[in-house]
């Protein structure tokens, strides 16, 4: 069995960290596979050199609304075959799920929802959820084993932000979001990151009108969940925060394959 490395980012727009050369760490660090979220752009809008990466298949989901959502994934890898849709036309019209089937697991990078817009797409969320859980457990009653990416949007625990207390009542630190996180892992999910580092003050998203960043005052809402099976092929996983360039890190886990 040989090692993997898997990324996962939120960009917050593909085009916008490409122009402030923030994608050279992809570049240097070339890791088997990386996820990108809140792409921001259909794949014609993204510039040659970076849909087309040397030694990378590229795949980009195509939101219904231009500039707004997006999943991409460049991968070393090549899948058996991929999915963008959830079956549920809500959902697919916004372009927030790529799916990769490979020989020793499914990898879904997901762009999940925010909540904080309205009523209604705290609802649209918490639907979604629900939605991607029967979908993912669907995958798994398969036989295959699971790996899900990217940006959940919502702080699992108290040690998963700064300031638990004031943000109580807010989309994404919310009990009814924070127990849906409760259930993916009561359905045999496991949180990567916390299976080697149970630390506070560990986040992957700051606001970036008040330089929160620079007092590392944020949230961790990026994560890698693994199927219970695929537990004790996980070696490590980390969150690297000295990558600048959007309001989100890249997180990362190692697995055999």
């Amino acid at each position: 069995m040989k090692k993997i490395k898997i990324y996962s980012w939120n960009v917050n727009g593909i085009r916008a960290v490409d122009r402030k050369g923030a994608l050279q760490w992809f570049f240097d660090e070339q890791p088997h596979i990386l996820c990108v979220q809140e792409t921001k752009a259909h794949e014609e809008q993204i510039p040659n050199a970076v849909r087309e990466v040397d030694g990378y298949r590229s795949y980009f989901t195509r939101p219904e609304r231009k500039g707004y959502s997006g999943v991409g994934v460049y991968t070393k890898l090549e899948p058996a075959k991929t999915n963008t849709s959830l079956d549920d036309e809500q959902f697919d019209r916004e372009g927030r799920v790529l799916e990769l089937w490979y020989d020793s697991f499914v990898l879904l990078a997901v762009y999940f929802p925010n909540g904080k817009a309205s009523a209604e797409r705290l609802q649209y969320k918490m639907d979604f959820y629900e939605t991607f859980l029967d979908h993912i457990e669907a995958i798994r009653k398969s036989g295959a084993g699971v790996v899900v990416c990217g940006d959940v949007n919502t702080a699992h625990s108290e040690i998963d932000l700064s300031r638990p207390k004031e943000n109580a009542k807010v989309s994404g630190f919310l009990p009814e979001e924070r127990a849906w996180i409760d259930r993916l892992i009561d359905h045999g999910f496991v949180d990567t990151f916390r299976m080697f580092n149970n630390e506070p003050n560990n986040y992957t998203w700051w606001d970036m009108k008040s330089r929160a960043r620079d007092r590392n005052v944020g949230w961790r809402i990026d994560y890698f969940f693994v199927s219970e099976d695929l537990r004790k092929r996980v070696k490590s996983a980390c969150i690297l925060p000295d990558i600048m360039g959007s309001d989100h890190c890249p997180v990362g886990i190692e697995i055999t394959v």
